[in-house]
């Protein structure tokens, strides 16, 4: 179940937390995964993590808020691999600030990074899916983006706008056996959240019905499968991944 041998991954923002999680999962499911961020260095360890697991890992500079960058890097992997079989938009930043003190730079800046990056990822990637037809285009998008939150007009907008994102691509790529579809995470204990309080962790999970924050591996056990045969008939969908807190 879930055997991925063959296919060539790109996870995006893979030098850490989420990213890093769902990597490390589609190599030990036997993808070939090019792990994707803007910091050699950090990839270079993750890489090199995957492949004393036993795994098949390469890595990729790119910069999400770059379109050139975005799309040399896609270029790269199939240039590299011969294919792209799986897409993982996951690299994402945030500029939070109350709507009446946030800067527009600061909404531009997620927006470009979280949302058009993604849709130049994807674009960038779809020829080649289509032409081998087979394609698995998984979104990373937020509990947030389903339910809004103060102070984050930009990342809400942003991830709002991958789901509707997600449900085009996946209305117009059906035909070629491409499936597009969304993870929506809740809360996950990560390095942006490590510095929170006790306090502060507490009053979050009051709120989740499972009792605690998910994890990045919780997160990619979902992309994992998404990414799987298993999934195949599979698209247009919002995978909730957040404990409860949000059933849409």
């Amino acid at each position: 179940m879930f055997d991925l041998s063959g296919k060539v991954a790109l996870v995006t923002g893979a030098s850490q937390g989420i990213g890093e999680a769902i990597a490390t999962q589609l190599a030990r499911q036997g993808a070939l995964v090019v792990c994707a961020a803007r910091t050699e260095a950090k990839l270079q360890s993750v890489v090199a993590a995957i492949q004393t697991d036993g795994g098949k890992a390469d890595h990729v500079v790119m910069d999400l808020s770059s379109s050139e960058s975005v799309r040399a890097a896609v270029a790269a992997v199939v240039e590299r691999h011969g294919a792209i079989h799986i897409l993982v938009n996951n690299a994402g930043i945030t500029r939070d600030k109350l709507l009446i003190q946030m800067k527009e730079e600061d909404f531009s800046a997620v927006i470009d990074t979280n949302l058009k990056g993604a849709w130049t990822a994807i674009q960038a990637a779809t020829k080649p899916m289509m032409k081998q037809r087979w394609g698995r285009i998984i979104n990373i998008a937020s509990v947030v983006g389903q339910m809004g939150n103060a102070g984050q007009s930009n990342y809400v907008a942003a991830k709002a706008g991958l789901i509707g994102l997600t449900k085009a691509v996946a209305r117009e790529l059906a035909s070629r056996n491409v499936t597009a579809n969304a993870v929506a995470p809740g809360y996950v204990e990560t390095e942006m959240t490590s510095g929170l309080s006790t306090d502060v962790k507490a009053e979050f999970t009051k709120s989740i019905p499972l009792g605690r924050m998910g994890t990045p591996a919780d997160i990619a056990a979902a992309v994992v499968f998404l990414a799987s045969d298993e999934a195949a008939y599979v698209t247009g969908q919002v995978l909730s991944v957040n404990g409860g807190m949000l059933m849409p």
